[in-house]
């Protein structure tokens, strides 16, 4: 996959260890695996114009290589229904992370399909210095931050080493569904 090639090699001529979201999300898209609909912008217009493309709701998130949690800096405007709000929300968004974050380098905002509120899954790799290449998966959000209940594997991994990673973390029973969170 030659465009996906070119993804990480950006990043590595740039000094990064982490792809952007945006960058994940083609790679997903590449390998034809669900995402959901997105843009990045750089100016009011252009995050209005891909809003309106998208289909509303819509969320925005600030995009920069310096800054992993988004939400720290406000950095993350969720349930955006029209142009508009979208509009300030930009604007919200940039002032935010110019005060909390001035020396972060921004690439944009990410302009994404809201999707409803279930359950965020993480999904990440490393090399790691010892046993190279490896891969993990969790629960996402401020639940990988807080309960750090995540699974490993060595690269490469067979189907069946990747469903034992759904099932070797504590809170596989939230992700069987639980309550009100659907499996």
């Amino acid at each position: 996959m030659e465009e996906v090639k070119k993804i990480i090699n950006r990043a590595l001529e740039e000094g990064r260890s982490k792809l952007l979201e945006h960058e994940a999300y083609r790679i997903l898209e590449l390998y034809g695996l669900p995402s959901p609909k997105y843009g990045l912008a750089t100016s009011v217009e252009e995050v209005v114009e891909i809003a309106n493309k998208i289909g509303y709701p819509v969320v925005l998130k600030i995009v920069s290589p310096d800054i992993v949690h988004k939400s720290d800096v406000g950095g993350v405007i969720l349930n955006l229904n029209k142009p508009e709000e979208v509009r300030e929300a930009f604007k919200r968004i940039m002032s935010n992370v110019k005060e909390k974050a001035p020396n972060a380098r921004i690439t944009g905002v990410l302009v994404q399909e809201m999707i409803p509120q279930d359950l965020e899954v993480i999904v990440g790799a490393t090399r790691d210095p010892i046993f190279g290449p490896v891969v993990m998966f969790g629960l996402g959000g401020v639940f990988v931050e807080v309960l750090r209940d995540v699974s490993f594997r060595v690269v490469p991994i067979t189907e069946k080493d990747a469903e034992e990673m759904l099932i070797e973390i504590k809170a596989r029973k939230i992700l069987e569904g639980y309550r009100h969170i659907k499996p």
